[in-house]
């Protein structure tokens, strides 16, 4: 494990042409203080844990010092907002400091959120809040703990400098890590200049770094457009099968590595709702719960069209085309083994979605739900009255749990052995929306002993953690009309 100072810098996108990003170094920011801090995170990039106690690890992630290998710079992306593509957008607020590569060659850039103003600012003032700070340095840690690609988080610095927004509010940075923040949108900004130089350059650069395995593919640029319907399909399917709903997806927040990027005003869905919003901003519901699949492959469309200078269109198109089967094959996986099932019959799909549709009509907990099924017992005449308590209307719900018992019969597999694999799959602990604002709270007081609770109960999803029961329970009465919008 190393210091700060023995990092290892690579910083390949700076290489890049200077038409790519803005060279730009982070605005200092008064009294900077530590928030929260993720020493799984640290360890991807083999930084000591003890690193976090210095004063140094706060001046440098509050960007008050560049730390020696850090080249600064602010991304150039555009991409398309609600539908409508907007020609230039890229880092407003961002600015990658460097990439750090470990001992086994992974890479991974730091990303400062918050750290002031840039080229691609456009009029705002590069800031970040300490509520919209900690709902993503919480959100990046939760959804790598539940097995999802997403970016990841190393610390959430706060300031006592004002931000403005609706309100005054406290400011603060979140830094963020993944192999690579490159969008859809990075390239659709050169793509709608004609810069189709900078496009193979930019395809390039991503196939160099990041799918080396398709190099001496006939036509690379093709494979690595099929790889990322493929990713983005199977990604959608884990969000959806963990009731995650990710509320901006616009193309500059769709990874090129198929991963979760920028997080904004997500949220779980609690009392199922397929037509669940957690954006206020999303008047219209483009991006609720239920669309995101179409979604995901709108934006695929939108990356297609700016790459066809280096792809043919009607490949292009095929490769689209290929992305239902893909999810549908993603989803069925994922919530037959939610369903604690080994093997693949031709009602499954049906039998899911049933109990989905009884999930929304009688408003039950998603997750609680199949955490609970993990308990049904198949024996005749067990007792089932703790699931059945679920529903206000239990009828409809026996009559599937008929089907579903004979279901669980043809795969033969003990009930003790099915509920531990039910329980690997099924969480207990999701990031509820109202814990997250509990947290907010209580470090907009400057308590973040709530921020690392929760931060420690939402990397352990899957364990019973019977201390920690109450972080499973639904939002109470006062909390559950939480309004998580774009502003941050």
């Amino acid at each position: 494990m190393k210091t700060l100072e023995e990092l290892c810098f690579s910083n390949t996108y700076a290489r890049l042409p200077a038409s790519f990003y803005q060279q730009v170094a982070p605005t200092p920011v008064p009294n900077p203080y530590l928030v929260g801090f993720s020493e799984e995170a640290a360890k991807l990039i083999e930084l000591n844990p003890q690193e976090f106690q210095r004063p140094e690890f706060v001046e440098i992630f509050a960007g008050n010092r560049l730390l020696s290998g850090f080249e600064p710079i602010a991304m150039k992306y555009a991409g398309h907002q609600f539908g409508h593509y907007v020609p230039q957008l890229g880092d407003g607020r961002a600015i990658l400091l460097g990439q750090v590569q470990t001992a086994t060659g992974a890479v991974w850039d730091l990303h400062l959120k918050g750290g002031g103003q840039t080229a691609y600012s456009r009029m705002g003032d590069g800031r970040a809040v300490l509520r919209s700070s900690i709902r993503e340095f919480l959100a990046c840690e939760a959804m790598a703990s539940l097995g999802i690609p997403t970016t990841r988080a190393l610390c959430v610095i706060g300031t006592d400098m004002p931000v403005y927004r609706e309100d005054i509010e406290t400011g603060a940075l979140v830094l963020r890590m993944a192999p690579s923040h490159i969008r859809f949108g990075s390239f659709e900004v050169f793509a709608h200049r004609g810069q189709t130089d900078h496009v193979k350059i930019l395809a390039d650069y991503v196939i160099q770094h990041h799918y080396p395995h398709l190099r001496h593919e006939a036509n690379p640029y093709l494979s690595l457009f099929r790889e990322v319907v493929s990713r983005t399909a199977k990604l959608v399917a884990q969000w959806q099968s963990v009731g995650f709903a990710h509320g901006v997806l616009n193309t500059d927040n769709m990874s090129i590595l198929g991963i979760t990027l920028d997080y904004g005003p997500y949220g779980f869905v609690e009392d199922f709702d397929p037509r669940f919003i957690c954006n206020h901003s999303d008047e219209m519901g483009r991006y609720s719960f239920e669309q995101q699949p179409y979604i995901g492959q709108w934006n695929l469309s939108a990356l297609g069209s700016a790459m066809l200078s280096l792809i043919d269109r009607e490949e292009a198109i095929a490769s689209i085309r290929e992305y239902p089967e893909i999810f549908n094959q993603a989803i069925d996986e994922l919530m037959r083994a939610k369903l604690g099932l080994q093997h693949s019959e031709a009602e499954d799909t049906s039998l899911w979605q049933k109990v989905l549709n009884l999930l929304a009509e009688q408003k039950v907990d998603f997750t609680n739900f199949f955490r609970q099924l993990g308990n049904f017992q198949t024996a005749e005449g067990a007792n089932k009255e703790p699931l059945m308590r679920m529903f206000p209307q239990p009828e409809p719900f026996r009559a599937w749990c008929q089907t579903y018992r004979q279901r669980l019969m043809r795969e033969g597999r003990s009930d003790t052995e099915r509920k531990q694999a039910m329980d690997r799959v099924n969480p207990k602990y999701v990031l509820r929306n109202y814990l997250a604002q509990i947290a907010i709270e209580k470090a907009q007081n400057k308590d973040f002993s709530e921020v690392n609770r929760l931060l420690s109960v939402l990397q352990r999803p899957f364990e019973e953690q019977p201390e920690m029961n109450h972080y499973a329970q639904p939002a109470p009465p006062e909390y559950r009309h939480i309004v998580v919008s774009c502003s941050s």
